[in-house]
């Protein structure tokens, strides 16, 4: 992977809306199968045997938005020593239940199909209505 420095909207994957070009562009293993999970809400597709911070990294600049700084934040060590590529991932409610965030580190959970990852706080709050996560 290396940081993308073309602008070919072809060679782009999709990504979450209003987001500026993605932080990595897949170079090699691409004959991979494709996963699709969610982002922030929005459909998007990784590649069986992704870390979720490859996942996301495909798709936006950044892992999440500190919910203490309000500024964007990616992985730093990339062994999962140094907490700064935690996201939460939603699952699905029981029937008339609240949906639960587990946190997860990016860098070493690797993602899977229907996964729903929330990177943003305020989204993380809406999820558990307020209460901090």
């Amino acid at each position: 992977m290396s940081s993308s420095s073309h602008s070919s909207h072809d060679s782009q994957p999709l990504r979450a809306p209003g987001q500026s070009h993605p932080q990595l562009t897949r170079l090699a293993e691409t004959s991979r199968s494709p996963v699709t999970f969610y982002l922030d809400g929005e459909a998007v597709q990784a590649l069986a045997g992704d870390t979720l911070l490859t996942a996301i990294l495909t798709h936006q600049r950044h892992v999440r938005i500190s919910e203490f700084s309000g500024t964007p934040r990616a992985g730093f060590c990339l062994i999962g020593a140094c907490q700064d590529c935690w996201v939460r991932c939603e699952s699905m409610p029981a029937v008339g239940g609240d949906a639960q965030l587990t946190r997860l580190r990016a860098c070493s959970t690797t993602v899977q199909a229907g996964m729903r990852v929330v990177t943003r706080a305020a989204d993380a709050n809406e999820v558990h209505g307020g209460a901090n996560v």
